[in-house]
């Protein structure tokens, strides 16, 4: 821990200066990072530019963000997905963020791509294009064709990127230590939790053989279907730095005119993408999450394409029937039911007033339920939902937000291609699908059966486990631990008064023996005299001299602490 502080030292100075010069003194101030800024350089809320603070403060929240760089970026944009942890104007800004950043050269992609593979490039490609498909933080892609002569896409990581990703993940930890009490304070109460589900996030983006795994997994469930494709890895030639892909050419399904001309109907192809994306749902439970216009591509056959998978998310059954149950139950108009599968559907749900709970949804259904179909917006029931979530502090699967922010997303195409697309008519029917699974014959005899294990395995365990506690009550063993929270500071405060005061009631007794040890009379020759006092006099003086400097020092520290 010593080691990756000094390590990233400059670092966190360097942020904790970018924070004060937006206007996020008191997150410096108030917490640890206010030691390692200098007097010198810090600026108080007036000496700031003027347009700085004519803006919000979610607005200089996203701008401190775009200053730190790629993997800050790389976090909010995480971060912009989790309304159950940020209040929506923040996530409005981080939606803002792009990492788009310029390609780095061709000539060091080569030289990555045969560090690789361990042969020169001309020994596994017939051609190699030097000029960028596309670049992001993490890496950039190139086509090529190999020796077979097929068409493929070749994706590279930047150079030094993964060292650079575990230098501010370590920052990241650094820092959320450095101020969680302040974070806490604000309301994100699990700082150090989302940094490191975050690593573990990064950690699988930069495995491209993840992403390659991914592939085949979606390869395998739509094997069958004629309307759906995807790419096809090359894992013989792929590693965690670098990524073979089929290429598939295509227009952007947003594309209507090209669309027409290929003699394509539009509608149709919104209504097979929207049947599709729900399919990986409530069907299978495993998405591609990032659905946006440029990761959808149409054939001239009407085929859709799906590509860039280093987004997939993953919903188990029990939280896919809870997911539909809530949709279910604002469709029957059914408050008490909505509450019950968001209970269902959380992790932890601690809602301490379940009346005013599902009052709130009973008025999110008032809200929806007036409109008409064409009013319904899939982006402000998102919305509305995410407000729910968050104003109750609901830990709700990221895999939620993730499903929501993708039908907002494919809402966005549907409208563009389709003058009546709704998303409600597509998902109402899958609503009634997964009612009829989950209370089909073969579900309710699997659930009786996880029941009854774990009812076995209780039982198993009881007996042993009663005879134990039995025993200690015998013995009088048996002890109760009763932790209490929040007093750990008052206790600090209050051992650093006592220790104080029995410092200073020492200083006061040794200065009071010395003015004793003057009206003493001494036989001559037993006490030595130094400047004509008793030496004895002398060594409680220095001992009082002591003790009170112990004490001012102590007191200059707490003020500095202070400041």
């Amino acid at each position: 821990m010593f080691k990756n502080t000094i390590s990233n030292l400059t670092r966190i100075r360097q942020v904790a200066e970018v924070l004060i010069r937006y206007g996020f003194e008191d997150v410096v101030t108030s917490t640890a990072l206010r030691r390692l800024v200098p007097k010198s350089r810090r600026k108080s809320w007036q000496e700031g530019e003027h347009t700085v603070f004519e803006t919000t403060r979610w607005q200089r929240i996203r701008m401190i963000i775009e200053e730190l760089g790629p993997t800050f970026i790389k976090l909010a944009q995480a971060l912009s997905n989790r309304a159950d942890l940020l209040p929506q104007p923040l996530i409005d800004e981080f939606e803002k963020l792009q990492s788009n950043v310029p390609p780095f050269p061709a000539v060091q992609a080569r030289q990555i791509i045969e560090q690789e593979l361990g042969h020169p490039l001309e020994e596994v490609f017939l051609e190699f294009e030097e000029e960028t498909l596309g670049s992001a933080s993490i890496g950039q892609v190139h086509k090529a064709r190999l020796l077979t002569g097929e068409v493929v896409v070749v994706k590279v990581q930047r150079p030094g990127v993964q060292e650079k990703v575990r230098t501010d993940l370590s920052l990241l930890h650094e820092l959320v230590r450095l101020t969680a009490p302040f974070l806490r304070k604000q309301g994100l109460s699990n700082p150090q939790d989302i940094v490191d589900a975050f690593e573990r996030s990064m950690t699988k983006e930069l495995d491209y053989n993840s992403e390659a795994r991914s592939m085949e997994q979606f390869r395998k469930l739509y094997e069958s279907y004629d309307t759906f494709y995807i790419p096809k890895p090359y894992r013989e030639l792929s590693t965690s730095k670098m990524l073979v892909i089929e290429y598939v050419s295509g227009c952007k399904i947003t594309d209507k005119a090209q669309l027409l001309e290929w003699g394509l109907s539009p509608e149709k192809v919104a209504e097979t993408g929207m049947d599709i994306y729900l399919t990986q749902i409530f069907e299978f439970g495993s998405f591609h999450a990032d659905p946006h216009p440029g990761n959808v591509l149409v054939r001239p056959d009407g085929t859709l394409v799906l590509i860039d998978f280093g987004m997939v998310g993953h919903l188990p059954k029990q939280q896919k029937y809870a997911f539909a149950g809530v949709f279910i139950g604002m469709a029957r108009q059914d408050a008490r039911s909505m509450a019950l599968n968001f209970r269902r559907l959380a992790l932890t749900a601690e809602i301490p007033d379940m009346r005013a709970f599902e009052a709130d949804l009973a008025q999110l259904i008032d809200d929806f339920a007036t409109l008409e179909v064409k009013e319904m917006s899939m982006s402000d029931l998102a919305d509305a939902l995410q407000g729910v979530i968050y104003r109750y502090k609901l830990q709700v699967p990221g895999a939620v937000f993730l499903i929501l922010r993708a039908l907002v997303i494919l809402e966005g195409i549907g409208k563009v291609l389709h003058p009546r697309f709704n998303t409600f008519e597509f998902v109402r029917p899958y609503g009634a699908r997964i009612v009829a699974e989950q209370y089909s014959p073969e579900n309710i005899l699997s659930e009786a059966q996880y029941t009854g294990a774990q009812l076995l395995a209780l039982l198993q365990t009881l007996p042993t486990d009663l005879r134990q506690i039995m025993r200690k009550i015998s013995r009088g063993d048996l002890r109760v631990r009763v932790e209490l929270s929040g007093y750990q500071l008052l206790l600090r405060k209050a051992d650093q008064l006592v220790s104080r005061s029995i410092l200073a009631a020492i200083s006061v007794a040794m200065i009071l023996f010395a003015g004793l040890s003057l009206l003493g009379h001494y036989p001559a020759g037993q006490m030595r005299y130094f400047r004509g006092l008793p030496l004895v006099t002398w060594y409680s003086l220095g001992i009082a001299a002591f003790l009170l400097l112990i004490l001012f020092i102590l007191g200059t520290k707490n003020e500095r602490r202070r400041e």
